[in-house]
């Protein structure tokens, strides 16, 4: 049960530049504190020690994509009370409803706006989780 509000992310993305500026957006412009993975694997082994209230994950990555690591969240103690977003370029309205179907809290597509990322992350927490 999350009894504070949203304050730390955890950014799950294998390419870098994509990390970096959703860390710098929700830092710079949101205020909280970011920790990120280049992986699935490397998520679930360090997200739960980050402590995040809510994880933003990567659909499409090599090895473990979004999806099978979501599931895996699900499955950890450690993580499976942890909103999970997803964020993909993969947006119609059946792929939407299949990652909602699968676990996921919400869907934000890539690419998205800089500038507005907190306000989405703030908005989906307040609206639906």
């Amino acid at each position: 049960m999350r009894l504070t509000g949203l304050k730390r992310v955890y950014i799950v993305d294998d390419e870098e530049d994509i990390r970096t500026v959703a860390c710098m957006a929700l830092e710079l412009i949101g205020g909280f504190v970011v920790g990120q993975a280049a992986s699935g694997e490397q998520a679930l082994a360090e997200a739960a020690a980050f402590g995040p209230n809510l994880i933003l994950l990567d659909v499409m990555m090599p090895g473990m994509d979004g999806p099978a690591s979501l599931k895996l969240m699900l499955a950890d103690p450690d993580l499976s009370h942890i909103p999970v977003i997803f964020m993909t370029g993969m947006v119609q309205p059946q792929e939407v409803a299949a990652f909602l179907a699968m676990g996921a809290s919400a869907v934000i597509a890539k690419p998205f706006e800089a500038m507005k990322l907190a306000a989405q992350l703030h908005e989906i927490w307040n609206r639906s989780l």
